[in-house]
């Protein structure tokens, strides 16, 4: 199977199905890492590692869906429910920018009460002031919901957004895109088909996304790779995806619970992403649930990109995750690794190397 594998890899033809659940579950961890460094080289071969100066602003944490494996969520009559106001959300974007910021990473929970209005009125007013940040923002499950709440399509809620000033859409929400795993860990969300579909719509559009997969919770190995496969399907059919981000269940203060995954299975799934998803470019490593020092070790398992600065991030925290890199630690990061660094927008065009 091995020889076989490597033979195909070279050839840069795609594997199977049984091929990519094999190399998950069972193939050696360093010969699959060989094999994802080799794509990695294959497509990067200028030697660059990437990353973003972004912010992550969490407009609110009310949230319908209320999934188990969140620790974010919080019910409208909470305690600690909030939701930003515009000038609040303006004064972290205005901190953004300060900082040489150019991608706006807003999401939130489900909110009972905002229609399409709120984020129209909000993108515009966005777009007016910070004319250089792409607003990268919104949920497949966000879209859906606020489609639903304002009696619009989802492609007419989509087109809405745009024209006021969404530029593109994260990957945020596909967990496992295996609806027999989504009904255990988040009965309420949306179906993966229904993902998929606002991803292909964005597309349509001339918007580009990003696909995620949170892994360790209750799937199987045959769902990560089914996972993989569909993502892989929609960018086939549509080439939109910029990249691909793998990262793992942060279990504390949840309601699902459990372990989270080890680094040796967060660096196998890094590396079948590479080898699989031949059609995406860019594959992200998550520094924000892995830490500085793994991060550094997935750049020779498949990854080029080093994802975002994250000036703020609260979801993955509120699960007791904290890790923090500043804009000179990313560079060292990938240095001292032996790349060049360099600064890019959310389309992955370079803005500056170091």
């Amino acid at each position: 199977m091995l020889e076989n594998i490597r033979e195909k890899i070279a050839e840069g033809q795609t594997l199977t199905r049984d091929e990519a659940l094999w190399l998950l579950s069972e193939a050696d961890l360093l010969a699959l890492g060989k094999f994802a460094d080799r794509i990695r080289r294959r497509k990067h071969p200028h030697g660059r590692v990437t990353f973003v100066i972004d912010r992550n602003v969490n407009y609110t944490n009310v949230c319908e869906s209320k999934c188990k494996f969140c620790a974010f969520y919080r019910s409208v009559d909470a305690s600690d429910a909030y939701l930003l106001d515009p000038e609040a959300i303006f004064a972290k974007i205005a901190e953004l920018v300060a900082h040489g910021g150019t991608q706006l990473l807003m999401q939130g929970g489900l909110h009972p009460e905002l229609r399409i209005d709120w984020f129209e009125d909000l993108f515009r007013a966005v777009k007016a002031r910070f004319p250089q940040v792409q607003v990268h923002s919104l949920s497949p499950a966000e879209v859906i919901h606020v489609a639903r709440l304002s009696g619009l399509s989802m492609p007419e809620c989509l087109r809405r957004l745009q024209a006021a000033g969404l530029d593109s859409v994260p990957g945020g929400g596909a967990e496992v895109l295996v609806d027999e795993v989504r009904r255990e860990i988040s009965p309420n969300k949306i179906g993966w088909r229904d993902w998929a579909a606002v991803m292909e719509e964005a597309h349509r559009l001339g918007m580009r996304t990003t696909a995620t997969l949170m892994f360790g919770s209750k799937e199987a190995p045959a769902d990560i790779v089914e996972h993989l496969l569909r993502v892989r399907d929609i960018q086939a059919r549509t080439g939109g995806f910029t990249a691909f981000i793998p990262w793992t269940y942060q279990p504390s203060n949840t309601e699902l619970g459990g372990d989270t995954a080890s680094g040796v299975e967060y660096l196998r799934v890094l590396a079948l992403s590479r080898i699989l998803l031949d059609n995406i470019a860019n594959i992200q490593a998550s520094w924000v649930t892995q830490g500085a020092m793994l991060a550094q070790v997935a750049l020779f398992f498949g990854a080029n990109d080093l994802g975002g600065t994250m000036l703020e991030e609260n979801v993955v925290a509120a699960a007791g995750c904290s890790f923090r890199l500043s804009i000179e630690e990313i560079i060292e990061l990938a240095r001292g690794a032996g790349f060049t660094p360099a600064k890019r927008n959310t389309l992955y065009e370079i803005l500056q190397t170091y």
